[in-house]
């Protein structure tokens, strides 16, 4: 199971009535964090959700509105007495952007490890989550991630008697690990039935539309996307400044058919997303304009 909660909604600068988009995860007491705006850990508080279990941090990239709340994010961490490592995955430069802001947050009793990206597409595994993080089209290096819980298959009962394997190395196997017994190796696939669908969830904001996104957020169980504008006039400005218009996300989920589209990352302008959102079902009709606080509990098929 994995819970979903989109923290903040607004783009570039916080509104008293919005907050700067993060979203947060949580799985098997790990919790994982996309963004930290400024007033992120105020989203977070009233969201009832705690920051001491979160074990990984995404930066989509660099600018304040996605960063500036961190110096006071990982000390709200240390006061929460957090003392295990945390990782942090963003754009090359990550290490020195994040040491800059610590000026402010220098001690702290937990230490930070860095995955720094470097190519078009990456795949990094952080306890229960399956990352991947994709470059996008943004005036500066920019990623977007999809987070997934892969699903092993069912263990194959029938095919581990047919083996002579003694029960107690079941287990074992299950848990994707080699065996040796009686001078023989045992290896998961013997024994595993084929992988289950998992749950996936994708976050893609600060971008042009790019064939990539669609790719990543095929058959998603839950898009989240900027859309920057509601404005059909806007779209210049959008395509200026490397963001998207609604429509453009929209026109994204219709070809990668994930089960629900979340708009996100709202310009100031923007003050009612609601208003454009009939024409915007037009072209996916599982599209939301998401609020803050936003909140899924996703199950993986057969809990449902």
């Amino acid at each position: 199971m994995l819970d979903v909660c989109l923290l903040g909604t607004g783009g570039m600068m916080p509104l008293p009535y919005r907050s700067l988009t993060a979203l947060m995860t949580r799985c098997e007491g790990s919790h994982l964090l996309i963004d930290c705006g400024e007033g992120t850990q105020t989203a977070l508080r009233k969201k009832g959700w705690s920051a001491k279990p979160i074990d990984v941090i995404c930066f989509t990239h660099y600018h304040a509105d996605h960063i500036s709340g961190l110096p006071g994010f990982l000390l709200t961490m240390g006061n929460a007495e957090r003392t295990e490592p945390v990782l942090m995955i963003g754009p090359k430069g990550l290490e020195r952007v994040v040491g800059a802001l610590r000026v402010i947050a220098p001690e702290l009793p937990f230490p930070i490890r860095f995955h720094e990206l470097t190519e078009k597409e990456e795949e990094i595994q952080a306890g229960p989550y399956s990352i991947r993080a994709f470059r996008v089209h943004h005036n500066i290096p920019c990623y977007g991630y999809s987070v997934a819980l892969k699903r092993a298959g069912k263990f194959q009962v029938e095919k581990a008697r047919q083996l002579d394997l003694p029960v107690r190395l079941w287990g074992v196997l299950q848990r994707g690990e080699t065996v040796e017994f009686e001078g023989k190796v045992y290896t998961p696939d013997m024994v595993m039935g084929a992988e289950r669908k998992g749950i996936k969830v994708v976050y893609c904001t600060d971008t042009r539309p790019l064939p990539v996104i669609a790719k990543e957020a095929e058959n998603a169980d839950l898009f989240i996307c900027e859309g920057m504008y509601g404005e059909k006039e806007k779209l210049a400005k959008a395509r200026e400044n490397k963001h998207m218009t609604m429509y453009e996300a929209a026109r994204i989920a219709k070809e990668a058919q994930p089960k629900e589209l979340w708009l996100t990352h709202y310009s100031p302008s923007l003050m009612w997303p609601e208003d454009y959102m009939e024409e915007v079902r037009g072209i996916f009709p599982g599209a939301v304009a998401a609020k803050d606080g936003q909140s899924l509990e996703l199950k993986f098929e057969d809990e449902e």
